[in-house]
């Protein structure tokens, strides 16, 4: 199996990443595009871009830049919209001395394990880790060593008539209406710029979002471990050790849940150990199931990762690429 790329890049690293793994971008652009066509895609870019402008995105550039480098439509849709579903548990490492973030990435896009690339980033606040895709402008997951580890799930989607696909046109509707920062871009930031675990926690609580969303937040001491869940200007942080899928347990939030079986990955997860064990042998169904195209446990203490990308055979998932082990301590 092939193993994953790991890159070091300055600040821009989605533009850096696609100038070194081309092929990697484009593969993957096949796989998110199949079908569609590309009279859509141009309506869907026009959309977004404009959506962009209007929310004054500092990433709008960037976008523009690796949207000239494609040169084929889907650059802006594909760094705004996501739909998937996720597992993720923050708790203490097995001694007891640091915390520890276990991360299950499931998305319907083939390629997204076989094509997935690790960046070691010189942010502002520090050094970090994203595991993301060449020319991908948000972090979906990853690792600031000495500062935190934190992971973003899609939140359930609001009931509005009851229909799922009435209710997802909707919601996407009012999305577009909104002039805040996708989750996604929001994590990025937080990765750039928070120099704490508790700054961290007071971003993805606090900032203003165009969509619901799900962070997990580990630190670097046992205790600081938390689950937050967003509406676009409301949080519920559950503090300490805790497990999250994509259904709300914040009391009287409702919506559709997300992904294969959310209660019963959440409910699994809870007994997942935390070590960083490259082998994943925690990893089977539910919390492994057709989506999975990626698992990560990372350590911000240790400044320490383990990863590995995996793609659907058959009726589930398996592995796509070696295991990845990274080591980054502390500075």
């Amino acid at each position: 199996m092939q193993s994953i790329p790991v890159h070091d890049t300055g600040p821009a690293f989605p533009l850096e990443t696609l100038e070194l793994e081309p092929a990697r971008a484009h593969a993957l652009m096949d796989g998110a595009t199949e079908g569609v066509p590309r009279r859509l895609l141009r309506t869907l870019d026009a959309v977004s871009r404009r959506w962009l402008a209007k929310q004054d995105s500092t990433y709008l550039p960037e976008i523009d830049a690796i949207a000239a480098r494609l040169g084929r439509p889907g650059a802006y849709f594909l760094s705004v919209n996501y739909e998937w579903g996720c597992t993720c548990r923050v708790a203490p490492s097995p001694d007891g001395t640091s915390a520890r973030l276990v991360r299950v990435l499931d998305w319907i896009t083939y390629g997204l394990g076989r094509y997935v690339i690790a960046a070691r980033v010189a942010g502002a606040a520090g050094p970090f880790v994203t595991l993301t895709w060449p020319g991908y402008t948000g972090v979906l997951q990853g690792m600031a060593p000495g500062r935190f580890s934190a992971a973003l799930n899609q939140a359930p989607m609001r009931h509005r008539v009851g229909h799922y696909h009435i209710d997802w046109a909707i919601n996407r509707h009012r999305v577009w209406r909104m002039r805040h920062v996708t989750a996604a871009h929001l994590l990025r930031e937080v990765f750039e710029t928070a120099p704490s675990f508790a700054a961290a926690k007071e971003m993805l609580a606090n900032r203003p979002i165009s969509a619901p969303a799900i962070f997990s937040l580990a630190g670097i001491k046992p205790s600081e471990t938390a689950v937050i869940e967003r509406t676009e200007t409301e949080a519920h942080v559950h503090e300490g050790g805790n497990t999250i899928a994509n259904h709300w347990q914040a009391p009287g939030w409702r919506g559709h849940t997300r992904g294969v079986d959310s209660a019963g990955r959440a409910c699994q997860m809870h007994s997942v150990p935390t070590e960083l064990d490259p082998d994943f042998p925690w990893l089977t169904r539910p919390i492994l199931n057709w989506n999975t195209r990626l698992a990560m446990v990372a350590d911000a203490s240790e400044g320490r990762l383990v990863a590995r990308g995996y793609e659907v055979i058959g009726h589930t998932a398996a592995p796509a690429t070696a295991p990845l082990q990274l080591s980054c301590p502390p500075l």
